[in-house]
């Protein structure tokens, strides 16, 4: 048994241990453990979860659908029934309740299978180091013995020994109460009773790390961490209702107790009319289980989950499924640039440096490319080469090559557009790092603009830092050029500034870069010697253009939000057409403004230039106060206040961190704004197909309570059976309303305004159709009953008649419903499903109207044509009835649409 494994009692104090000790013990190198070593400890000590995250098993999910208490006594009452000598007739019933049952475990299965699968793509990761070689596993599979890789904004994935600490900050408030970031360092620590708190070498199972960088090596995993909440890391898909499924559930209630009120009453007076107490009792329930619309949040939940997966086709990962609903209402995108709008994949093309302009030529990130000064090849000169090793050297990303032909950057772009910039002036980062080792490093943050690292140079050090040129400019004191160094005067200045500008006008990202020769590590930040500025460019996404178009048509404003130079914003911004009528802020204007002046402002932007992540929380706040849905995307730690205060807030899946993908509610598997706007589109779609099949079976279900209510009043008798409502139940029900739940958008979708979010489904247009679809159903089937009643026809004949009229009518309603305003002409058999579900019902109509076998139970009778063609016309007219409703919605005569 290894010293890893808990409850043998071994278990050392690693924070007590030297890093060399801890590996050691162990058994593992600094290159960490091989894959098979790695699979083995896994089978040894399990997954990295404290503890198996609830799974419902399709028993459970089977015997579920007999709790509903009407269900259960439909079928004691069919079992009375047989007791009794009504033995076919409760066969029947009993065969259809199971039906019901069947299908209710199928759509509830599916919505679990649906939702267990977004846990699973939502799961978090973390990068190890296995064979030498950085990678990324989930963090479930890290074992003892992991290298774990942390940067800031990661989630730590379980108890490890720091064993390499580059200002390491832990945010750990969850596990010891401290508000502040801990330091990490990765010196042993002699008090072997030390707090969590105070065990400044170790990291903990689900803290993040706040600042800096380091590598530790996993000590416990699991049950064995000291923190106790890594299984709500899996549980990242909210399976709670959403508003609308709660919306339906009191709608539910409320119909539900309409409905056994008017049960009822029909029951009390078939009895009082002498009807037999049990065939009352029976047609009581079996009508109570058609009409309550007890299934109507489970197919809300399937028609999220769902549409859910689909979005993941369209590179959007949705956490929650409360979330969908709001994508459908967004008003406003707020959209970082780099890597959203832009592809991401930046590449050096002017450097100014000496006070000489140079072109550079390539492409990406392959490092073949020349330097040109006024359009002449040469070699770069000395202080050309100066300012490239400083922007290599203030980097921490990594140039790799794949093959022969394919480069590729392990890091940040911008970083890699320095490196790949160096390298075709032959100057390799892994050489400079060699000749002069990083000893020391203050991390590029949002707010300080800056990155600057410290190098051993011979018995001394030096500094060299990149950042914003006007941050840059503020700490130098020195200037670089052809001639050797020189005080930087006020002139310089302002040349360099204004060249800084006319870059930026030209779409260029422009970095500045420094050094400061022979420096201590107490005075690197400040008498620099400016090296030069770097332009560099990130060509706008492709599809972006048209999606942002596509914004415009749907009422859905883009605004950009970025830390890049105003003017370089302003040029993408025009590029891609965002910025038209509108005006471009900067963070040090939104300094300026108070919180009211700037809700006054805040819909005139479309572009912010040089602002931090508590700017964008600014943003949001007065855009939510001006009534808007807002998505706001993010990427770093410092993002996720206004990710969380965001109605959607949308991460960054390539670039962000595990802090921002976990504040937010949607994550872009591939960075893309297009990707945000075909969520929306997804999401209005979702939200469509629910309103159609909540139309569909509410108007169903008014028609089907309507006519029997209708008969009772009359004094008719009833004009269904009970196996013949509970089969229109399960036909309506069935594979229609789940047909309709998967129809293809309209293709106007995205022309619309958002949908208001305090409307909710049930408009007043909404309403309307589903009242009159159900009035009128109740109208014709009741007057087809009593004239055929009154025209010589046998009660079994009628009732088959009006059986058959009630199934044709959902049919038709179920076209009809395919739109809230649409004519049912427009592309009536788009829907492919629908039109097999339908073609399927028919079949089963006509066989049990016409096949000996199944006319006795469900007490149905051969039509002739002509009763056909009676019946057919008569459930046509619901067609027109809701066209003329649907032209009054359309002018408005009913409620504004949504």
């Amino acid at each position: 048994m290894d010293s890893t494994e808990s409850g043998s009692g071994s278990q050392p104090a690693w924070h007590v241990l030297s890093v060399e000790e801890a590996l050691a013990q162990l058994g593992v190198s600094d290159a960490g453990l091989s894959a098979q070593e790695a699979a083995q400890r896994l089978a040894q000590h399990g997954p990295n979860e404290l503890q198996a995250v609830q799974r419902v098993s399709p028993w459970a999910l089977l015997l579920e659908q007999f709790k509903n208490v009407l269900i259960i006594i439909l079928l004691v009452a069919s079992a009375l029934s047989i007791l009794l000598g009504h033995g076919v007739e409760s066969i029947a019933i009993a065969v259809i309740v199971l039906f019901a049952v069947l299908l209710g475990f199928v759509q509830e299965y599916r919505a679990e299978r649906a939702i267990e699968k977004l846990r699973q793509m939502a799961a978090p990761t973390a990068r190890v180091v296995r064979d030498g070689v950085e990678q990324e596993t989930l963090a479930r599979d890290i074992v003892p013995g992991d290298i774990i890789i942390l940067r800031a904004g990661d989630r730590v994935p379980a108890d490890a020994r720091v064993i390499e600490a580059i200002n390491l900050q832990a945010e750990e408030a969850a596990l010891t109460g401290e508000s502040l970031p801990a330091n990490k360092q990765s010196a042993a620590i002699e008090d072997e009773d030390a707090s969590a708190g105070d065990r400044t070498n170790m990291v903990f199972a689900g803290t993040s790390i706040s600042y800096g960088r380091g590598r530790a090596v996993v000590v416990a995993t699991g049950m064995r961490s000291e923190f106790g909440k890594i299984a709500e890391m899996l549980e990242t898909i909210d399976a709670g209702k959403t508003p609308l499924q709660e919306q339906l559930d009191r709608v539910g209630n409320l119909l539900a107790r309409a409905a056994f009120v008017v049960v009822g009453i029909i029951v009390v007076m078939g009895l009082l009319r002498g009807q037999p107490f049990v065939e009352m009792f029976i047609f009581g329930i079996a009508l109570a289980v058609a009409v309550v619309p007890e299934a109507l949040p489970a197919v809300v939940t399937i028609s999220l989950a769902i549409g859910v997966q689909r979005m993941v086709r369209h590179n959007a990962l949705m956490r929650r499924l409360s979330a969908v609903e709001t994508l459908g209402c967004t008003s406003v995108i707020c959209s970082d640039k780099t890597g959203t709008l832009t592809k991401n994949e930046m590449t050096v093309r002017e450097i100014v440096a000496g006070g000489e302009h140079f072109t550079v030529s390539g492409a990406g990130y392959n490092p073949d490319g020349e330097f040109l000064h006024d359009g002449v090849a040469i070699d770069p000169p000395p202080f050309l080469r100066k300012a490239l090793e400083a922007g290599a050297l203030a980097s921490d990303a990594v140039l790799v090559r794949n093959d022969a032909t394919h480069w590729e950057i392990k890091g940040d772009p911008t970083e890699g557009a320095l490196i790949v910039a160096a390298a075709k002036a032959g100057v390799s980062k892994a050489e400079l790092e060699g000749c002069l080792p990083r000893i020391h490093e203050i991390p590029f943050t949002s707010e300080t603009k800056r990155m600057i690292t410290v190098h051993r140079q011979g018995n001394g050090f030096v500094a060299y830092a990149k950042g914003a040129p006007e941050v840059i400019l503020g700490v130098c004191t020195h200037l670089l050029t052809a001639d050797g160094e020189r005080p930087l005067t006020p002139t310089d200045l302002t040349v360099i500034e204004t060249t800084a500008h006319e870059m930026a006008g030209r779409a260029l990202r422009v970095l500045a870069v420094a050094m400061r020769p022979e420096t201590k590590l107490e005075t690197i930040e400040g008498d620099m010697v400016f090296l030069g500025l770097v332009g560099m460019i990130d060509p706008p996404r492709p599809e972006v253009k048209a999606a942002i178009q596509t914004c415009e048509e749907a009422g859905v404003k883009p605004v950009m939000i970025t830390g890049d130079h105003p003017l370089t914003a302003r040029a993408i911004a025009q590029d891609l057409g965002l910025l038209k009528s509108g005006r471009v802020m900067t963070g040090a204007e939104l300094e300026d403004f108070d919180e009211d002046a700037f809700e006054r402002e805040v819909e005139s932007i479309e572009v912010y230039a040089r602002v931090s992540p508590a700017h964008k929380l600014r943003v949001v706040s007065a855009l939510q106060n001006r009534g808007h849905v807002v998505a706001m995307t993010g990427d770093g730690v410092n993002d996720a206040p206004a990710l969380k205060k965001a109605d959607i807030g949308v991460a960054m899946g390539v670039t962000g961190t595990d802090v921002s993908k976990e504040a937010a509610a949607m994550t872009l598997t591939d960075d893309n704004f297009a990707s945000i706007v075909a969520a929306v589109r997804e999401g209005r779609g979702i939200f469509e197909n629910i309103k159609k099949y909540l139309m569909y079976l509410l108007s169903s279900n008014i028609g089907e309570i309507g006519l029997m209510a209708g008969a009772t009043l009359l004094g008719a008798p009833l004009p269904l059976s009970a196996v013949q409502i509970l089969y229109v139940n399960l036909a309506t029900d069935g594979l229609p309303a789940l047909a309709l739940a998967v129809d293809p958008p309209d293709p106007n979708l995205m022309r619309r305004k958002p949908r208001n979010p305090k409307t909710g489904v049930f408009t007043r247009p909404v309403v309307s159709l589903m009242a009159v679809g159900g009035v009128w159903s109740t109208l014709v089937n009741l007057s087809l009953f009593l004239w055929a009643r009154n025209s010589g026809r046998s009660l079994q004949e009628a009732m088959t008649m009006t059986f058959v009229s009630l199934v044709l009518i959902q049919f038709f309603k179920a076209y009809n419903f395919r739109s809230d305003r649409e004519s049912v002409l427009h592309k009536p058999f788009v829907n492919r499903w629908l039109n097999l579900a339908i073609l399927w019902e028919l079949l089963l109509l006509v066989a049990i109207v016409y096949l000996p076998f199944l006319q006795h139970p469900f007490g149905t009778y051969g039509l002739t044509v002509y009763d056909w063609l009676i019946v057919v016309a008569l459930a046509a007219t619901v067609v027109p009835v809701l066209e003329l409703t649907k032209a009054l919605v359309r002018r408005g005569s009913l409620g504004a649409l949504t």
